[in-house]
């Protein structure tokens, strides 16, 4: 079987809607890649931040230690996680687990406890952000956050928006790049996967892809919200790229019989399939063949 496409990229966002990392290599968990999407800034109510409401969460950059993407590794209590913005000193978060418990946090349609990063960060992203702030962990000992079983029953994730992964190919940024007046960086649309060498908008269709063993399903097409239009170098928002993926990219375009949400669709979420928690080697890297086992036969029959 042919490679249809190869794996240009992998990002990873620790502290949610703040910047990602670009990596080599990336573990495998079934929530995601390791540390993907663990943090989340919160407000005093416990409510999820995100750059929809605080776009300056985009100027937030994020710095793990390199050994954190290799198998097997474990923090010690000299492993940090370095956080920087525009204006602010450095602060370092342990990456050993926290033992202070926040209950009431929430993240759209989720809410559970998770663990406090204490005070320092508190006040560091309330001073940052203008107004009352927390940072907090997913607390995996304690808590489950399942993805809806219409999509994926009995799969699970941490604070990432709602999948575990999400994919977008070269060929699709491309290829709306060429419609776009000024184009848009892959940073527009954080997605975790970036494969290039297939046709634009290929993604749409994939049911069942082979990554190295791993088996991933693509379980639901990635709808858009507005951060795209928020550039992430500023932090200032515009109508681009959304106002053009509306003209070709919206379900009215891609799904005219189904029902009509106006929404935009770009990229695919998956999930891993195989799962096993025995056994090495459980690494997606930069350069790894995507083999496509599985799809449907046009974008009006993918899950959306």
């Amino acid at each position: 079987m042919e490679a249809t496409a190869k794996v240009s990229s992998i990002f990873v966002y620790p502290v949610k809607s703040c910047r990602g990392i670009s990596l080599s290599q990336a573990p495998l968990t079934p929530t995601g890649f390791r540390w993907d999407r663990n943090w989340l800034v919160v407000n005093y109510k416990g409510r999820a931040y995100t750059q929809r409401v605080e776009p300056k969460l985009a100027l937030v950059q994020i710095e793990l230690p390199d050994e954190a993407f290799s198998e097997g590794w474990e923090p010690t209590k000299n492993s940090f996680m370095k956080i920087k913005a525009p204006g602010m000193s450095v602060l370092k978060i342990s990456l050993m687990t926290p033992s202070q418990v926040v209950e009431g946090v929430s993240v759209w349609e989720w809410s559970g406890s998770a663990l406090d990063e204490g005070a320092e960060a508190a006040k560091w992203f309330s001073d940052y952000l203008g107004k009352p702030s927390q940072l907090v962990r997913f607390n995996a000992a304690s808590e489950t956050r399942l993805i809806d079983p219409n999509y994926a029953p009995g799969h699970r994730t941490m604070f990432s928006d709602l999948f575990p992964f999400m994919l977008i190919s070269q060929g699709s940024l491309d290829a709306l790049n060429q419609l776009l007046r000024e184009p848009v960086p892959i940073n527009r649309f954080r997605p975790n996967i970036l494969v290039e060498g297939c046709e634009p908008f290929s993604e749409d269709l994939w049911t069942e892809i082979r990554i190295r063993k791993f088996t991933f399903e693509g379980v639901k097409l990635c709808s858009r919200c507005k951060i795209p239009t928020i550039n992430q170098d500023t932090g200032i928002g515009g109508t681009e790229p959304n106002e053009t993926l509306m003209k070709i990219r919206s379900d009215r375009v891609l799904r005219p019989d189904k029902k009509q949400q106006g929404k935009i669709y770009f990229g695919q979420n998956l999930v891993w399939k195989d799962n096993p928690s025995e056994g090495h080697g459980k690494i997606v890297k930069v350069g790894d063949p995507v083999f496509v086992h599985k799809k449907v036969s046009s974008v009006a029959e993918a899950a959306a």
